[in-house]
């Protein structure tokens, strides 16, 4: 469990502590410039994509290839594993092929883990250095014992002489430094004094950057990477607490590491990536796939431009309104904490014989159909890998009273274990609805819009809810809230949920993420407990999403976000127009935020020159073996570098020990050694069965609305 931050900074109240300008809208962070050969990052330069080549760094021809590759896609910035100084020594050579073939404009990055030697080496070299602070010439055994402060400082003094060469070799040529933690790799030293929390990652990388500044040295960047985007996400935001107010607000460098392939990868990464842009963090991203590392580039560019559309909305709104002090325009609200992940307390209700939504639920998914699709619509989705994904709810559109009866009677008709959600247009009034949803056996939801002035409205729709046992859904503006504040209070939390607006743009030019914490605000202020509905829709998309790209994104940013900060009881993802799409999608971007497993969980890093056997091959094949296991996760390592440690909470590991050889992990604990690979797929198999965790596969059932096929788009899906 990571600290409170009053606890983390005694002095400050938890409700003053601010890590972004503003939560409601993106307002960049003014991190200092650093500049990588001529690349500039931070300040004002765009947000820089990044990725990494996965070939053997002494293969020198392919690494070119790959590196050409990579800046052909547009890759702003490469890096190139150099595990040994022998891989050192070849990034003289790629480099100088690298120019040659006329990119010399385009910086390389040194990723160096374990060896200062080879540190040194490459400095002489490439533009940056990556150095990871839990493994650069340190201890990484899992050791458990106490240190005492003696101990400690002992420790930090040879970390000193260890560090400084380098630090001071970088300033002498000019060269840059990332300091780039992972959550899986963290010293003995700082995982026995704060343990694998998010202020143990932000002190291993600050004690590097104090011996950096020590020397006078700022051409840093930062990164605080962990597979679980929750955790990435808290880490970055304590990086910036910590760091801007005791040191320079360098650049941060974001990415969601091991984040998996598909649709997967993507969703973890925008996510993580995604919520903190929006937040105003972020100078430089790389999305981390188990794929060919061009398909990367698409990936993060959507994010780019996701991101540059909402802080140019929240440049105009700063020319329109002056420029806020550093959290001046909204601290956090009172009983939230954005270090240390809490679910929004709420009401507890039954819709339906089966569905509760609470405070100890999981999030309930709904999907959006229309009328004439509703008396063919079952109450199961399946897939392959979606063999038992149920329809919780469904959303029907009714435009008028005629409709509403057809609907109604479509709804008798199918008899569904899923709930019912009536959008109802304003024109249609509580007399309307009396009659038609009077005699329903379930709890309906009424989804209706109201506007600061109809407070009678509400009340009717309300009375109208309480009498038959159904809900209302109030779609409201936030802003409008305080004014129907008296009606609300009176009305309590028993028969209410909240949601945006659907129809309206924000009108002050706020992100979708930020009109929902003002909302959760809002209600945190009426002392009201009621649900919150989070959807996604045209109105929610952040510029235009003309793609299923654009589209997972836009969902993956809205709905991870809000549920990474404890939001949500309910999600629709109403962008997809196909039910079967819509509800895998929602269950995926679930089972990224960690808010509800519904199948198993895969931790696969992305290839690099350091992977001992083929992470894509292998990647698919134990996910067509294992992937119909509900609650199960298991981490796919190429090479025990990150390994051991970025597994943290996954129950099983599959991870290179040595060319062609495989090591199986229960947890921490390795229990096979080196197996041959041709055998370690049955071993992984088999050793699941021996915990207690193997499920046999479900028969495919007929789905009514068939699962969609795999896109055909490489920035989709895994190559």
């Amino acid at each position: 469990m990571s600290k409170p931050a009053s606890v983390i900074f005694p002095d400050v109240p938890t409700a003053a502590m601010t890590y972004c300008t503003s939560r409601f809208r993106t307002v960049r962070r003014p991190a200092v410039e650093v500049k990588v050969g001529a690349v500039g990052v931070g300040e004002t330069n765009p947000i820089r994509l990044q990725s990494m080549t996965t070939s053997d760094t002494q293969d020198v021809v392919a690494t070119v290839r790959q590196s050409v590759a990579l800046a052909e896609v547009g890759c702003e910035i490469v890096r190139i594993t150099a595990p040994n100084v022998a891989a050192a020594r070849c990034l003289r050579d790629i480099r100088a092929q690298f120019s040659a073939a006329g990119f010399e404009h385009i910086p390389l990055v040194a990723d160096i883990h374990f060896l200062p030697s080879a540190a040194m080496e490459a400095v002489e070299h490439v533009e940056k250095v990556r150095v990871n602070p839990g493994n650069y010439a340190d201890k990484k055994k899992f050791a458990v014992r106490e240190y005492s402060d003696a101990d400690y400082d002992r420790e930090l003094a040879r970390l000193y002489e260890a560090f400084s060469p380098l630090v001071l070799r970088a300033k002498a040529l000019g060269r840059s430094l990332r300091i780039g933690t992972n959550h899986g790799s963290l010293s003995d030293r700082i995982m026995n004094r704060h343990g694998d929390t998010p202020l143990g990652m932000v002190e291993s990388a600050l004690e590097f950057v104090r011996i950096c500044e020590s020397h006078g040295f700022h051409g840093l960047i930062l990164s605080m990477k962990a597979s679980n985007p929750k955790v990435m996400i808290q880490a970055y935001r304590l990086l910036v607490a910590r760091m801007d107010t005791a040191h320079r607000p360098y650049p941060l460098h974001l990415g969601v590491t091991e984040a998996g392939d598909g649709e997967d990868g993507r969703i973890k990464s925008a996510i993580g990536i995604g919520s903190l842009l929006l937040d105003g963090l972020g100078d430089t991203i790389r999305v981390s796939l188990t794929e060919d590392s061009v398909y990367e580039i698409p990936v993060a560019r959507t994010l780019a431009e996701k991101a540059g559309i909402s802080r140019q909305e929240s440049a105009a709104v700063r020319q329109e309104t002056g420029t806020p002090q550093r959290g001046a325009e909204n601290p956090e609200p009172e009983g939230s904490d954005p270090f240390n992940f809490s679910k929004r307390e709420t009401v507890t209700f039954m819709l339906g014989k089966h569905c509760v939504v609470g405070p100890e639920q999981p999030p309930r998914v709904i999907v959006r159909v229309t009328p004439a699709e509703l008396p063919h619509l079952k109450s199961k989705v399946s897939s392959p890998n979606f063999a038992d994904t149920p329809v919780e709810g469904v959303l029907v559109p009714v435009t008028s009273g005629a409709d509403l009866a057809l609907v109604i009677a479509g709804v008798r008709e199918w008899a569904p274990s899923a709930f019912l959600a009536l959008e109802l247009v304003p024109e249609l009034t509580p007399a309307d609805c009396e009659a038609q949803t009077s005699n329903l056996k379930s709890p309906v939801l009424l989804v209706r819009a109201f506007a600061a002035g109809e407070s009678e409205f509400l009340r009717s729709f309300a009375a109208l809810a309480r009498r038959h046992g159904h809900f209302l859904v109030c779609a409201v503006a936030p802003a409008d809230l305080p004014r129907l504040g008296e009606t609300l209070r009176d009305l309590g939390d028993a028969h209410l949920v909240f949601t945006l607006d659907s129809r309206l743009p924000a009108p002050d030019r706020a992100h979708s993420v930020g009109r929902y914490r003002q909302l959760a605000a809002q209600l945190r202020a009426l002392g009201s407990r009621a649900p919150v509905w989070i959807r996604n829709t045209a109105a929610t998309a952040i510029g235009r999403s003309p793609d299923f790209l654009s589209r997972l994104l836009d969902a993956s940013i809205l709905t991870g976000a809000l549920l990474c900060d404890g939001l949500g009881d309910l999600v629709s993802i109403e962008t997809e127009a196909d039910p079967a799409r819509a509800t895998k999608l929602a269950y995926n971007v679930l089972q990224g935020a960690g808010a509800r497993s519904s199948k198993t969980e895969f931790v696969a890093c992305p290839s690099c020159g350091r992977t001992l056997f083929d992470l894509q091959t292998t990647t698919q094949r134990i996910r067509k073996r294992t992937g119909h296991l509900k609650g199960v996760k298991i981490a796919i390592m190429g090479c025990i570098v990150n390994g051991p440690g970025e597994m943290a909470d996954a129950d099983f590991g599959y991870v290179g020990g040595a060319p062609g050889k495989i090591n199986l992990y229960v947890g921490k604990t390795c229990v096979q050694y080196n197996l041959p690979q041709a055998e370690a797929d049955d071993r992984l198999v088999a050793l699941i069965r021996e915990h207690g965790k193997w499920a046999e596969p479900a028969p495919a059932a007929s789905p009514c609305f068939a699962a969609p096929s795999p896109s055909r788009d490489p920035a989709v899906t895994a190559s």
